[in-house]
């Protein structure tokens, strides 16, 4: 029983922590701290830091795939494959945006913490089956790369804080990046 509630504890401190803005420098001993445990116990749970920050992001991600997978179209299954595709892109940009400091944990990591982790390895599956529905004959698998590297959180973050792009005006760049007919135009206001 004491495992399962340090686990609990460990997850709940490092899901505060890394919802910080800085949260690339929160470090495994805070984390333990937080959670009133010893560093190593961190460290039986989780492994190393990516599995934790992974363990974090699991339930969060489980709530935006559950809607993929069942919820309404146009995000969940049947309705226009447009719309599909564009609902798809949409939701993937409010998840990076609102939850862009744990995820900037996770980037840090390096692309194969990013890139090939069971979430990130769902979402371009998906955006590569949306893709191929709404735009045969593409090279979907490029397409879908591209897009989900252009969701990434240090993407977004830059766009916003260093470019003064609006969260609307990436969103729409995003759906006419994924090359949906009468997207709007890249590099609308």
């Amino acid at each position: 029983m004491d495992a399962a509630r340090n686990r609990q504890a460990i997850l709940i401190a490092a899901s505060a922590l890394f919802d910080r803005p800085n949260s690339a420098e929160v470090s495994m001993q805070e984390i333990a701290a937080a959670a009133g445990v010893g560093k190593g116990t961190v460290f039986r749970h989780f492994g190393d830091r990516t599995s934790l920050i992974q363990a974090v992001l699991l339930p969060r991600v489980a709530t935006l795939r559950s809607a993929v997978e069942s919820g309404p179209p146009p995000l969940g299954p049947g309705g226009n494959p447009d719309a599909a595709l564009a609902s798809l892109v949409e939701a993937l940009f409010d998840f990076s945006w609102t939850n862009r400091p744990l995820i900037r944990a996770l980037e840090v990591r390096g692309p194969h913490a990013y890139y090939t982790n069971e979430a990130s390895r769902f979402w371009i599956a998906e955006l590569t089956r949306r893709l191929a529905t709404a735009a045969p004959g593409t090279d979907v698998e490029f397409r879908a790369h591209a897009v989900f590297t252009a969701l990434r959180a240090d993407v977004i973050e830059y766009l916003v804080e260093r470019c003064g792009m609006t969260q609307n005006r990436i969103r729409e760049g995003l759906v006419g990046l994924s090359g949906l007919p009468g997207s709007p135009p890249a590099g609308r206001p």
